[in-house]
C-alpha cells in the first residue's frame, strides 16, 4: 500500500508517468501529480485538493445535488464537533468508529518559555469528537424537528468534511480528512425507510455509471461489514484497472436504532407515540480516485466528458504576428460557438507556451477533446479534432492510436459533430470499463480455482458460494487477501452465477453466491 509518508519513486515513461504494468500504485500517484489534482499537505494523512481536482468534485457535487433535490431532499449543515456523550449513546455505532476518532480536549494554547502547549485551564468539561460521520449530532436535532406524522418523511442531506484518523493513507481513496455528502432521513414506517435506502443506492448507481462511466455491482454487505449501527448496508462496487474492487458508495437502513438512542418519537395518525425509522447514505471524494483508476492511461488522466470541468480545449497555432491575428479571430469564433452549444470550453491563448506544451498539459489533465486551429486549417476551412480517448484495438501501437485519435474535418462538420463525439466517448468509456470487468469476473466453485484466479490469473470479481462465519471470512482474507465485497442484488446476478450450491470453504449448503475480491 502507498503510504503518505513514502517518498515518490523516480517516475518513468511519458510525462514522467510510471507504467501501470510496472507499478500500479506509483502510476496512480503520477497521474494525480501530472493532472494537478491533489497533493500531500503539511498535515500527515491530509491532502490539498488543487483547483483542477476540486473542479471535478464541484461538477460531481452538482450532478448528485440535482438528483437529491429531484427526490425531495433538502441541504442543511450541522456542527463538525460531537460531544462524546452523544457519540456514545448508540453503542454499536460508537464502537465501530472508536479507533478512527480525533478528539478535542482543550480550547486554547499557552506559551511559556518558548513552548506552545494546551492551556491546562482550558480543558473542556466534555471532550468533543471531530465528526467521523454525523448520525448522532443530527438525530439530536431531529428530536426537536419531529413531533407528528405530518413532519415525516424528513429528508436531509449535508455536504461537509469528515475526519477518520487513518494510519495508512492514499490520495482521494483514504485520507484522514475528506469531503463527502451524507443523507439522513426519518420515516413513519419500516417499508418507507427501506425504500429510501434502496432509492438512494439507485441514485448512486446512476451517477457512477452515467456520469463517471464506471459500471458498478449493487449488493448488500455481510453482517460483519455493515455500517456501525445499521441493520442493513447496501453498496456499489466498481472494478479498477488492476482488478481490485473499490467501494464507491453506501446506503444504510438504520431501523429505529438512532431514533431510540436520541429519543426521536412522533405521534402517528392513529394517535400512538412511535419511534421513527431511518436511513443514511453517502459518497465521498473517493469517487475521484475511482474515475482515475477506472479510465486513465500511461499518458495521464482520462475524464468522462460529462464529468470534465473542461470538455474542449482550443489551441491556436501560429508562427508570425500576421498568422496570430487571423488564427486568434477564428479560435475565438470557435470558442463562442461551442460555448453557445452549452459546452465547457477553454481557449488556451496563453503567451509564452508552445502548442506542444499546451497539448501536454491538456492531455495530462484528461480534457476529452482538443481543437487545434492553425494557418493551414484556415486555408482549408477545416478544424483539427484530437480525442483524448479512442476505442482500444488489441495490439495497436501507441503511435498508431494517436494518429487515429486525430481527425481533420470541414469546419461546419466539425462544429456539428463535437457533441456527438463527446457522447460517443462517454459511452465507449463505460463500455470499455464494463468489458474489462466482465473479462476479470469468474464463477468459481473450488478453492483450487479460487487460488489460481487470484495468485496466477490476476484476480478480479470471484462469484462464489459462501456459508462461512466471520472467523472463516478472516481466514480467506489471510490466505488470499480477499474480502466479501457484497451479496449481490438479484437483478445484478448473471445467469451463470444463479442457483444454490456449496460453500467454497466449508462445503455447507449455500443459497446464493457472494462476490469476493481484493480491494482498496
Amino acid at each position: 500500500m502507498i503510504q503518505q509518508t513514502e517518498k515518490q519513486k523516480p517516475a518513468a515513461g511519458e510525462g514522467g508517468i510510471t507504467s501501470r504494468a510496472q507499478d500500479y500504485g506509483q502510476w496512480y500517484l503520477d497521474v494525480i501529480r501530472r493532472a494537478q489534482l491533489a497533493e500531500h499537505s503539511a498535515v500527515r494523512g491530509c491532502m490539498v485538493i488543487r483547483p483542477h481536482g476540486y473542479a471535478i468534485w464541484e461538477k460531481l457535487q452538482r450532478e448528485l445535488d440535482d438528483r437529491f433535490k429531484e427526490t425531495g431532499h433538502q441541504n442543511a449543515y450541522f456542527p463538525m464537533f460531537i460531544p462524546l456523550s452523544l457519540l456514545a449513546k448508540e453503542e454499536t455505532h460508537a464502537a465501530g468508529f472508536a479507533k478512527e476518532c480525533a478528539i478535542v480536549t482543550h480550547y486554547r494554547l499557552k506559551s511559556k518559555d518558548g513552548v506552545v502547549a494546551p492551556d491546562p485551564e482550558s480543558k473542556l468539561d466534555e471532550p468533543l469528537i471531530i465528526r467521523p460521520t454525523s448520525e448522532t449530532i443530527i438525530w439530536e436535532q431531529f428530536k426537536g424537528w419531529i413531533q407528528s406524522y405530518r413532519d415525516l418523511p424528513l429528508l436531509i442531506n449535508q455536504w461537509c468534511n469528515i475526519v477518520r484518523w487513518e494510519m495508512r493513507t492514499r490520495l482521494f481513496l483514504r485520507t484522514a480528512e475528506f469531503l463527502w455528502q451524507e443523507g439522513h432521513t426519518a420515516h413513519a414506517t419500516e417499508a418507507e425507510a427501506i425504500a429510501e435506502t434502496e432509492k438512494m443506492l439507485g441514485v448512486y448507481t446512476d451517477v457512477a455509471e452515467n456520469i463517471l462511466a464506471v459500471p458498478v455491482l449493487r449488493g448488500r454487505k455481510t453482517a460483519g461489514e455493515r455500517f456501525a449501527g445499521a441493520l442493513d448496508t447496501y453498496c456499489i462496487e466498481g472494478m479498477m484497472q488492476d482488478g481490485k474492487a473499490l467501494q464507491m458508495g453506501t446506503s444504510h437502513y438504520l431501523g429505529q436504532n438512532f431514533a431510540k438512542s436520541a429519543g426521536v418519537q412522533f405521534l402517528s395518525a392513529e394517535g400512538r407515540l412511535e419511534y421513527v425509522y431511518a436511513s443514511s447514505w453517502g459518497v465521498s471524494t473517493r469517487l475521484i480516485g475511482a474515475l482515475i483508476m477506472a479510465h486513465s492511461d500511461d499518458t495521464g488522466l482520462i475524464l468522462p466528458p460529462r464529468l470534465a470541468p473542461i470538455q474542449i480545449a482550443i489551441v491556436p497555432i501560429y508562427k508570425s504576428d500576421e498568422e496570430k491575428v487571423k488564427v486568434l479571430v477564428e479560435a475565438r469564433a470557435v470558442f463562442a460557438e461551442l460555448k453557445a452549444q452549452g459546452l465547457a470550453v477553454k481557449l488556451d491563448d496563453r503567451e509564452g507556451f508552445t502548442p506542444g506544451a499546451k497539448y501536454y498539459e491538456w492531455e495530462g489533465k484528461g480534457v476529452p477533446l482538443r481543437v487545434e486551429v492553425g494557418p493551414k486549417d484556415l486555408e482549408k476551412g477545416s478544424l483539427c479534432l484530437v480525442r483524448r480517448f479512442v476505442k482500444d484495438i488489441p495490439g495497436e501501437a501507441d503511435q498508431a492510436r494517436r494518429k487515429r485519435a486525430k481527425s481533420f474535418l470541414p469546419r461546419a462538420e466539425a462544429m456539428a459533430s463535437i457533441k456527438t463525439i463527446l457522447d460517443e466517448m462517454q459511452k465507449e468509456l463505460l463500455e470499455r470499463a464494463r468489458a474489462f470487468r466482465d473479462s476479470r469476473s469468474r464463477v468459481i466453485d473450488t478453492i483450487a480455482d479460487f487460488e489460481r484466479f487470484f495468485k496466477e490469473e490476476g484476480g478480479g470479481f470471484a462469484w462464489v458460494h459462501w456459508a462461512g462465519d466471520a472467523a472463516q471470512e478472516e481466514e480467506m482474507a489471510k490466505r488470499f487477501e480477499t474480502s466479501i465485497r457484497c451479496i449481490p442484488l438479484p437483478d445484478d446476478i448473471p445467469a451463470a452465477a444463479r442457483g444454490a450450491g456449496q460453500c467454497i470453504l466449508t462445503g455447507k449448503p449455500s443459497a446464493q453466491r457472494v462476490v469476493m475480491a481484493k480491494s482498496y
